[in-house]
């Protein structure tokens, strides 16, 4: 849940932009365009109208999120070659960038892909060349109390995941990772 009042600087979402494009990438290709939606603005509400249902409570309130996009073909015909084979790879390094700068500065961060990410890229003008990816909302938390009875179960529900088992090997596929292992 965000605080509906605050704002971020002009400075602050440069450094977190900052982050981002300081971000790892293949052949320095940095594949990834950032849509900046601060709350208010015109991207904004292109944002808040293709929204799923399940994020439009909480997206809007967030301070300012940042769509992603990745550089994937080299032309706009079906058969274009790819753009790179690690585009998608480096816009999750720029993603990550970003969140952990966020966090550095004391704000909240949650990615999301709950919208309709066809109608976005024609209202963002979006070229064929690239592909809308994901969202990140990026704000201060605000107050768990003044939210509708679904979002508030969503951010009290139990966090969990997979067992390290499941997604670390120590060889081959068959020989999982075992936490504490010497």
């Amino acid at each position: 849940m965000y605080d509906d009042a605050h704002t971020l600087t002009g400075p602050e979402i440069d450094q977190l932009l900052a982050a981002a494009q300081w971000a790892p990438s293949a052949g320095n290709s940095q594949p990834w365009i950032l849509f900046v939606c601060e709350r208010g603005s015109p991207n904004h509400a292109r944002l808040v109208a293709r929204l799923s249902r399940g994020n439009s409570g909480w997206v809007p309130r967030a301070s300012v999120v940042f769509v992603t996009a990745a550089h994937v073909r080299t032309g706009t015909e079906a058969d274009a070659p790819a753009y790179s084979d690690y585009a998608l790879y480096d816009v999750g390094q720029a993603a990550a960038h970003l969140t952990l700068q966020a966090r550095t500065m004391g704000l909240h961060t949650h990615q999301f892909a709950g919208f309709d990410h066809e109608a976005l890229a024609v209202d963002l003008a979006l070229p064929g060349t690239h592909l809308l990816l994901t969202g990140i909302a990026v704000g201060r938390q605000g107050d768990p109390t003044d939210v509708d009875e679904r979002t508030a179960a969503r951010d009290h529900k139990v966090r969990e995941r997979r067992a390290v088992a499941e997604i670390a090997r120590a060889g081959t596929w068959t020989e999982p990772w075992a936490v504490g292992h010497q």
